[in-house]
């Protein structure tokens, strides 16, 4: 039988609960209990997979294909466990799912309410976790913040699950902010107090509170809180402003959140074992040389956006003992300027995913300076499709050629629509997505890097090589290292007599790990710091 764990957030936005949820689940994990995590998100958008990436940062796709909550990949890289579409949860998904069950009769004629209905839904939808994934703990995040409208269904749902489950299967975290007031030169702990009232006054009393400060909590603060709150002062968790979000379980740990949590649950504190994860945050935190990638890009406004993609990258710097010196560059301010002008003094250059025309002709010569210049370069999704357009025009000289999603009417689609995209009318949800094999072909630089026979890779694209400009392809000093099983689709190109260049459909930055970075980031590192020193 599964314990359940309960992360609310309050005071404001964006507070971390995310990480907290993340890095309890690593701290349990370390004491040898399995471990899922799901996120409830109060919008009505039935998942992120049509949302702006402005208004929602990264799409993460799970092994099954689900589009996600970036907070999923937190989940994945601290905890190391893959995560289905049941761990992502909407207000839309609820809605939609219980309005299908009344069109088909499933509640009699009953008057369909958010109580019970909706909330029996939301309930339903962490059971279905813990049992399908088994877990000794399933972690739940609620988004949102403790007084907000959208999340009350939410709030009143996990409230109704201490019915489900015995006293010391459930425990409930809040994650809250002491914020420092200058001019009194004071933490204050009213904001606190305010948000576990609000809490509390839909029924529900914090087990734990995880205090966000910049500024040291001392005990006698913790005391005025415990006091207020109704919590154990041992229960009061000191959440200080890391350097990263990789130190965050470590600072836990010290405060003793895994221990309290598991005090709540009625389990054993085993022994902890965080050598691994202690060695990784040392090595990030005592780099060596710094290697400066350029991330060419049109979202660069908004870091989330490729959130995925630079953690990769951080991955394999810290693996390699490396400072990630990340520089943002607009593709759109390449195609008014130079790629020159941006990229002459980088060590590598990342062309991320993405969609639509903006800035693409701006990643298209970026591409070509990697080449040129004999830079380290990695194209990811529309980034491998980027390169193949740069094949095209420059080497082959077919000037108009194109992706048929840029321009449906180019006379030289080298990347064109997946044959079962064809009459596909709705976006969310529709795409190639989730985990698909890759065969490796033998002689190359992708079959070396990752030293399998097939790997598998999480795909989120409707676009595809062309298969009728193979051949051309081949014949201009370029190699299909990765194919489907059964050879029709490319999955992963390379240029030979290159350092490294390498391109791929689908998105290796979801499988890439703290402490496991993924083979082709640490490709892109290795050969850039052999370059830099090579030119040293």
């Amino acid at each position: 039988m599964s314990k359940f764990v309960f992360v609310t957030g309050g005071v404001v936005s964006s507070i971390g609960k995310g990480i907290v949820a993340a890095s309890l689940g690593r701290l349990l994990k370390s004491r040898g209990y399995s471990v899922s995590i799901l996120k409830l998100d109060p919008y009505l958008n039935v998942d992120p997979g049509t949302m702006s990436p402005f208004q929602h940062g990264e799409v993460f796709v799970t092994e099954d294909g689900a589009e996600t909550d970036l907070d999923l990949g937190h989940y994945e890289r601290f905890t190391d466990t893959a995560m289905s579409r049941l761990n992502s949860v909407t207000t839309g998904s609820i809605y939609q799912s219980v309005i299908n069950k009344e069109r088909r009769g499933d509640y009699n004629g009953g008057t369909v309410q958010v109580i019970p209905h909706i909330t029996g839904e939301i309930r339903d939808r962490i059971h279905r976790v813990a049992s399908n994934s088994n877990a000794d703990i399933v972690i739940t995040e609620i988004g949102g913040t403790v007084g907000d409208i959208e999340s009350l269904p939410f709030l009143e749902a996990i409230r109704e699950f201490r019915n489900d489950v015995a006293k010391n299967d459930i425990a409930y975290i809040h994650v809250t902010l002491l914020p420092f007031i200058k001019t009194s030169g004071e933490l204050k702990t009213k904001p606190t107090q305010h948000s576990v009232k609000e809490l509390r006054s839909i029924g529900i009393q914090p087990d734990l509170l995880v205090c966000r400060s910049d500024k040291e909590i001392n005990e006698g603060l913790k005391k005025k809180i415990s006091g207020f709150c109704g919590v154990n002062i041992s229960s009061v968790i000191e959440a200080l402003d890391a350097d990263s979000i990789y130190s965050v379980p470590l600072s836990l740990k010290k405060e003793g959140l895994c221990k309290e949590t598991l005090k709540c649950l009625g389990l054993e504190n085993k022994a902890c074992d965080l050598k691994n994860w202690e060695d990784l945050v040392h090595n990030l935190r005592n780099p060596r040389k710094p290697i400066k990638i350029a991330l060419v890009g049109k979202y660069i406004e908004l870091g989330d956006a490729y959130l995925s993609v630079v953690e990769a990258l951080r991955h394999a710097c810290i693996e390699e003992k490396a400072l990630l010196d990340l520089q943002w560059i607009s593709a759109e301010m390449i195609e008014k300027s130079s790629a020159q002008k941006y990229l002459k003094n980088v060590d590598a250059i990342v062309v991320p995913g993405g969609f639509g025309n903006r800035g693409v002709n701006g990643k298209i010569e970026a591409i070509k300076y990697a080449r040129e210049k004999e830079k380290p370069f990695l194209g990811l999704c529309l980034g491998m499709q980027c390169a193949v357009i740069e094949w095209a025009r420059n080497i082959q000289k077919l000037k108009d050629a194109s992706s048929s999603e840029l321009d449906p009417h180019t006379n030289n689609p080298v990347i064109h629509l997946l044959p079962e995209q064809q009459d596909i009318i709705d976006l969310g949800g529709t795409m190639r997505l989730g985990v698909y094999p890759c065969r490796l072909q033998k002689n190359t630089m992708g079959k070396k890097l990752y030293d399998e026979d097939v790997v598998y890779e999480r795909h989120r694209h409707r676009y595809e090589f062309n298969n009728s400009y193979k051949q051309m392809f081949l014949d201009s000093g370029y190699k299909i290292s990765g194919t489907s099983p059964d050879g029709r689709l490319v999955e992963l190109i390379e240029l030979t007599d290159h350092p490294y260049f390498l391109a791929c459909q689908y998105h290796p930055e979801f499988l890439s790990r703290p402490g496991k970075p993924h083979p082709l980031f640490k490709g892109l590192v290795k050969a850039s710091q052999k370059l830099t020193s090579k030119n040293s």
